[in-house]
């Protein structure tokens, strides 16, 4: 009897693993298909319905993701090469992304490009780019990504205030140039309460329905104390924060021992400072000047805080000091440079405590010169705190018991501005540009809110301090010249020969006159500005001044200071507040070779590209400054809309003018519509608008009477009406010229229309449509 042998059936195959599976597809760049899957494994048949099931598990546990079914990727993982948005800066300087169009109900993997990867790409890029990236995991769920080129802008991101009403969800702009508000979307919120400040991006709009956005992140609440600030600040993406790693450099910071400085804590340095003032980054010292070869001279000294030995080049400090560049003074708040352990401590010149410096000594004859200077790393021990007010009395000879004051104080700051007085005749001879435009400040109540706004009283005491400090930061450009160092200087150009132009005919018109062809130097101006004091005029003038002037810069090519009428200058005197100086303060260390500190190499090749970087972020704080203080003194004024005040026209543009309103100096716009009953015309060249049926003209300085129709305090708007007539013209009144009828059009004489030329022949109708109407020509 034969048997047959019955086959065995082949094992099935084993699945693969889920760690098997995630490998196979991060060597496939993240993504690949299930049949391939299941080849690489080697799954078949039957076993297909177990690998199916398994990578469904796999979806449910959020580890991979099935697209359409069939395709299968890892969660949040994204593609070798790919368009993403530029959205943030981080507190190491580099770029923070994510992938363009994002709308995984998950938040998108971290994408960065690194501070040097990005400052290769030309032009750099920055917040609100696109750019297409090819992307490396860096193992943490993130990527690094390196910008293979530009395409254009992202999504709009913007700061919003998030308003939930019955049926409605919206985002209300911030901005004063955005328009209507923004619809958010069930799913978009991010968890956003009424009020929530949020930041927001625009969604693709289609067709003509409400614009729509979704929140990214929240910032804060409307109702916070401070959320005017906030606004500002975001706006501009101002850090607040110190990373930890900058805290903990400045935790570890000590002061230095005396050895190898000079030592002038006998010497009664002291300061000046606003009465509020926390940080002292400068003091001073004056005395006859012993050499009997310099009768009636002047031995001054500026000492500075000696921020350099704390902050070295390369450093956490030195890195976070440069993303901000400079310290920002707002109405509530000041966001500074360095970290308070510093800016407030070991380098602020404390009375009575001993503190390290970089001084410069310098020794002046009797007609103000500076004969002679020299830098010196020190010790000092500031004698007295004072404040501007207190000098001025002690300048004075005031009552000893108004100031508290020691004796070699007061000798001290007598023979300061003594100095002064000397200097004041080399100043004359030097003849800066004398524009003293006055200055407010917001005073804020314990709530927060505005309680006053006070013109800042300027006395001599201040421009003492001024002209110690500018003939220091002389000293110091001097001093880096002469040692041939690299260093950026304080650049103010002269102003444009066009813009110059459009000044000659302005003031012409008014009867003043500037000097035409050659080199217009400060003087000129001065000279225009002395008679217009005379004329009562000065604000106004001061105004066509002040805008003919280039915006002063930093840069490593010395073009001179035009304001100051200075061949050469750089900034010495504020390197807590401001990290040109810091530059600077290396660069005399390296020189004068006073030891640790100094200007490296590295920082030496970058100079140019830091010079740019602090002007384009000196003007984002000046800007951030402005829009905190416009919403606090629209706030300020919000309960008096229908009132009347005094006002100085301060811009004028084709649709209406600029105003600033006595005595809170906030500024307004009068739009065209409400400067009178008959139409206004705009005049660019003559900054003034001028009226079509009376050629009366509202002129760029000039005082009107204003009436406050709306405050929006939340972007800081004020409109205005004008109250006042417009002042008499000097031309015939700007009637528009009449269009002639198309009758008169097609009369001619001769045979010819009046522009001598022959009418245009009619054309026939069209056969077939007797109905059609003529086209017109």
């Amino acid at each position: 009897m034969t048997t047959t042998k019955k086959k065995r059936r082949a094992p099935a195959p084993s699945l693969p693993s889920r760690n098997d599976i995630i490998e196979f597809l991060n060597d496939s760049d993240g993504a690949s298909i299930r049949r391939d899957i299941a080849r690489a494994f080697g799954v078949k048949g039957e076993a297909r319905a177990g690998l199916r099931a398994l990578l469904k598990d796999m979806e449910a546990e959020g580890v991979i993701d099935l697209a359409g079914g069939k395709r299968v990727k890892v969660a949040g993982k994204l593609p070798p090469v790919m368009p993403i948005d530029i959205i943030g800066v981080t507190h190491d300087g580099d770029l923070e992304c994510e992938p363009a169009g994002w709308k995984d109900d998950h938040d998108p993997p971290l994408i960065r490009i690194s501070e040097k990867r990005a400052m290769k790409f030309k032009p750099a890029p920055g917040v609100g780019d696109r750019v297409l990236a090819r992307l490396k995991p860096t193992g943490d769920g993130a990527y690094a990504a390196e910008i293979m080129k530009a395409i254009g802008k992202g999504a709009h991101r913007f700061l919003a205030v998030f308003r939930k009403g019955r049926g409605r969800t919206i985002a209300e702009p911030v901005e004063r140039r955005a328009r209507g508000t923004f619809g958010i979307d069930p799913g978009d919120d991010a968890g956003a309460k009424d009020g929530d400040l949020v930041w927001v991006e625009t969604k693709n709009a289609r067709g003509y329905g409400a614009q729509k956005a979704r929140v990214r992140k929240i910032e804060g609440h409307i109702d916070d104390r401070n959320a005017y600030s906030t606004i500002a600040l975001a706006n501009h993406g101002i850090p607040t924060e110190f990373p930890k790693s900058v805290i903990a450099e400045a935790d570890k910071a000590q002061l230095p021992t005396p050895d190898g400085r000079t030592d002038l804590r006998s010497t009664p340095l002291f300061t000046i400072d606003p009465a509020d003032a926390k940080d002292h980054d400068d003091a001073c010292f004056a005395e006859p000047d012993p050499d009997p070869a310099n009768p009636a001279g002047h031995r001054v000294i500026v000492a500075i805080a000696d921020v350099s030995y704390f902050v070295r080049a390369g450093s956490e400090l030195d890195k976070e000091a440069l993303r901000r560049a400079n310290s920002v003074y707002l109405p509530d708040r000041v966001v500074p440079m360095l970290p308070e352990r510093l800016s407030n401590d070991l380098c602020s010149l404390r009375a009575g405590e001993d503190r390290p410096c970089l001084a410069v000594e310098m020794i002046i004859d009797s007609g103000g010169r500076k004969k002679s200077h020299r830098f010196m790393r020190a010790i000092m021990r500031s004698a007295a705190k004072l404040s501007y007010e207190d000098a001025q009395a002690i300048s004075e000879g005031g009552d000893p018991k108004d100031v508290d004051a020691p004796a070699e104080i007061r000798d001290a700051v007598r023979n300061l501005f003594g100095a002064f007085r000397a200097r004041w005749s080399e100043r004359s001879k030097r003849a800066p540009l004398d524009l003293d435009l006055p200055e407010r400040k917001v005073v804020l109540n314990e709530r927060g809110e505005v309680a006053d706004v006070v013109k800042r009283e300027r006395f001599d005491a201040h421009r003492v301090i001024e002209e110690f400090m500018i003939l220091a930061n002389v000293a110091a450009a001097e001093t880096l010249e002469r040692a041939r160092l690299e260093l950026i200087y304080r650049v103010h150009d002269q102003p444009d020969e066009d813009d110059l132009e459009g000044v000659r005919e302005y003031l012409d018109r008014l009867d003043y006159s500037l000097i035409k062809g050659g080199s217009v130097r400060p003087a000129n101006f001065n000279q225009i500005l002395k008679i217009a004091e005379a004329r009562d005029e000065k604000e106004m003038i001061s105004q066509i001044v002040l805008r003919a002037q280039r915006q002063a810069i930093y840069d490593t090519d010395n073009r001179g200071h035009f304001g100051l009428n200075l061949p050469r200058y750089a900034h010495f005197t504020s390197p807590i507040r401001r990290y040109a100086d810091l530059v600077v303060h290396r660069a005399l260390v390296t020189a004068v070779k006073l030891g640790p500190g100094g200007q490296t190499k590295e920082e030496a090749a970058v100079l140019t590209e830091v010079a740019e970087q602090i002007s384009d972020y000196e003007r984002r704080a000046i800007a951030a400054e402005r829009e905190a203080t416009d919403r606090y003194l629209s706030e300020y004024l919000a309960s008096r809309v229908g009132a009347e005040f005094d006002a100085r026209i301060r811009g004028v543009t084709k649709y209406g003018l600029f105003v600033m309103v006595d005595p809170s100096g906030a500024d307004g716009f009068i739009p065209m519509r409400s400067l009178g009953a008959e139409r206004f015309h705009f005049e660019d060249a003559m900054h003034r608008v001028v009226g079509e049926t009376t050629g009366g003209v509202f002129r760029l300085g000039q005082s009107v009477r204003v009436k406050l129709e709306e405050a929006i305090p939340l972007t800081g708007s004020l409109r205005f009406e004008m109250i006042s007539d417009p002042a008499p013209g000097d031309a015939k009144p700007a009637r528009r010229k009449k269009t002639p009828s198309k009758t008169a059009r097609r009369k001619t004489k001769g045979g010819k229309r009046a522009g001598g030329k022959p009418p245009p022949p009619r054309r026939k109708k069209r056969k077939g449509k007797a109905n059609a109407k003529p086209r017109k020509d």
